[in-house]
C-alpha cells in the first residue's frame, strides 16, 4: 500500500466519522425539538381544560353575585385573550398570568357569599381547578426541561454549527413573569 493510498483511506475515514458525527447531532435535536413540541400540546390540553372550566365558573359566581359585573367581564376577556390559538409559550405566559390575575379577583368576590362557598357545584369546579393548575405547573416543569436542554444543545459547540447548518434555533420558556402569580390561585375557602 502506498503513502498516497493511507492518506486517501484515513481521510475518508476521517470524512465518514465526521459526517456520522453530524448525522448523530442532527437526529438528537430533532429529538429535542420535537420533545419540546410534545410538551407544549401538553400545556395546551390542560391549558384548554382551564379555559373550558372557566365559564362555568363565573356561572355559578354569577348566580349567587349577580352585581359583580366588572369582575365576570375581566375574566371573559382575560379568558378569550389566552384562548387564542397561535401565540408562542411568552405570549401564552403574559396571557394566562392575566387570566390567573382574573380568577384571582373572581375568588375574593366568592370569599363575599357563603352560600356560593357551600354550594356543591363551586366546590367541584374549585377542586378541578385546582387539579388543572397543579397538572399546567407540572406540565410547565416538564416543558421549561426539554427547553432548556433543547437550547444547550443549540448554542453549545459544536453542536451549534449543525444546529447552525439546519435552522435549529432556541426555543421559547412558558413561565410565569409575576412573582404574585407563579403559583396556583388559591381556590380553597
Amino acid at each position: 500500500m502506498s503513502g498516497g493510498t493511507l492518506a486517501l483511506i484515513v481521510i475518508a475515514v476521517i470524512v465518514v466519522l465526521l459526517l456520522l458525527w453530524a448525522v448523530a447531532q442532527y437526529n438528537g435535536l430533532v429529538r429535542l425539538r420535537n420533545l419540546v413540541q410534545e410538551a407544549w400540546r401538553q400545556i395546551d390540553t390542560e391549558l384548554q381544560r382551564r379555559h373550558d372550566l372557566i365559564p362555568n365558573l363565573v356561572e355559578t359566581v354569577k348566580g349567587y353575585a349577580a352585581h359583580e359585573r366588572g369582575v365576570f367581564d375581566e375574566v371573559t376577556a382575560a379568558r378569550a385573550a389566552a384562548a387564542q390559538p397561535g401565540v408562542g409559550p411568552a405570549q401564552q405566559a403574559q396571557q394566562e398570568n392575566v387570566l390567573t390575575q382574573a380568577l384571582g379577583r373572581l375568588f375574593a368576590v366568592a370569599e363575599n357569599y357563603p352560600v356560593l362557598r357551600a354550594s356543591e357545584n363551586f366546590q367541584q369546579l374549585q377542586a378541578e381547578l385546582s387539579n388543572t393548575e397543579d397538572r399546567i405547573a407540572a406540565g410547565r416543569r416538564f416543558y421549561n426541561a426539554n427547553v432548556r436542554a433543547l437550547n444547550i444543545k443549540v448554542e453549545s459547540f459544536p453542536s451549534n454549527v449543525v444546529a447552525g447548518m439546519f435552522g435549529f434555533t432556541r426555543a421559547e420558556y412558558f413561565e410565569a413573569e409575576d412573582p404574585q402569580v407563579r403559583q396556583a390561585p388559591t381556590v380553597q375557602f
